[in-house]
């Protein structure tokens, strides 16, 4: 299994991280992928290793993060996202929910990502909450061919996955797709799955029975099982189709 948005980085994992990641070895994970909060993140990403799994790292600004623009911003980010062991843009995208006050801000950064994930042809990863419109028709304009990416946690409705696919996104698959009353599970249902990626978005959204509790690496075997229950197949094709469709986007 891989899973493509996991922050095992942050200081939630600090006092037992190597439990953690031995969890993680033990369901199955060979592969890990780190979007950065801010510039600060990949310090913290280097200090991450496991003998079994791999880590790949990302750069990026969470759009929560947000607040005024420095003039070379952009140069530093396309800087950044030029080093070979960068995989991925991100994370990035909107984010209405917790604050609208930076929103010129936001939308000023995300064209930012997305014009560097074209310039150095990695995946962008997508932040949206409470955003979905401005989120789509910011990447349907800067979209020329050449923006791949996932739609991090996804959770909008079956148009609005259609069309993340048909502007060359991805759909990131975690826990909400297990919250009972969400409706994630059923609109996933209705979308190709050769789409989709596996993802914890550790330490938050833990699936479903560990709802509340600190999310890890290895609760993702929850989440491919439920997957597989949606789409009436068995957990090692949803583990082998999501893992291939995830090994192409970031080229590993």
């Amino acid at each position: 299994m891989i899973d493509t948005h996991s922050h095992i980085y942050l200081p939630q994992f600090e006092e037992d991280l190597d439990e953690v990641l031995s969890r993680a070895e033990q369901v199955g994970i060979t592969d890990i992928f780190m979007p950065a909060i801010d510039f600060n993140s990949n310090d913290q990403m280097e200090k991450i290793e496991h003998a079994s799994i791999n880590f790949h790292q990302m750069v990026g600004l969470h759009p929560a993060d947000v607040k005024e623009l420095e003039s070379q911003f952009e140069q530093e980010l396309f800087d950044r996202c030029s080093a070979e062991k960068i995989v991925g843009v991100g994370e990035t995208g909107l984010d209405y929910y917790w604050s609208t006050d930076y929103v010129a801000e936001q939308k000023k950064s995300l064209h930012a990502h997305c014009k560097v994930a074209k310039a150095t042809n990695k995946p962008i990863i997508l932040h949206n909450r409470e955003s979905t419109s401005d989120l789509l028709n910011i990447i349907d304009k800067e979209q020329n061919g050449a923006l791949t990416g996932i739609w991090h946690c996804f959770n909008g409705s079956v148009e609005e996955g259609k069309k993340a696919i048909d502007l060359g996104l991805h759909l990131g698959i975690g826990g909400v797709v297990t919250f009972k009353n969400g409706g994630v599970d059923k609109t996933v249902k209705e979308l190709p799955l050769n789409r989709m990626v596996l993802e914890t978005d550790a330490p938050y959204l833990a699936p479903t029975p560990k709802r509340g509790k600190r999310n890890e690496p290895a609760f993702m075997q929850i989440t491919a099982e439920k997957l597989a229950t949606i789409f009436d197949v068995s957990v090692q094709e949803i583990i082998e189709k999501t893992s291939n469709t995830a090994r192409s986007l970031f080229k590993i």
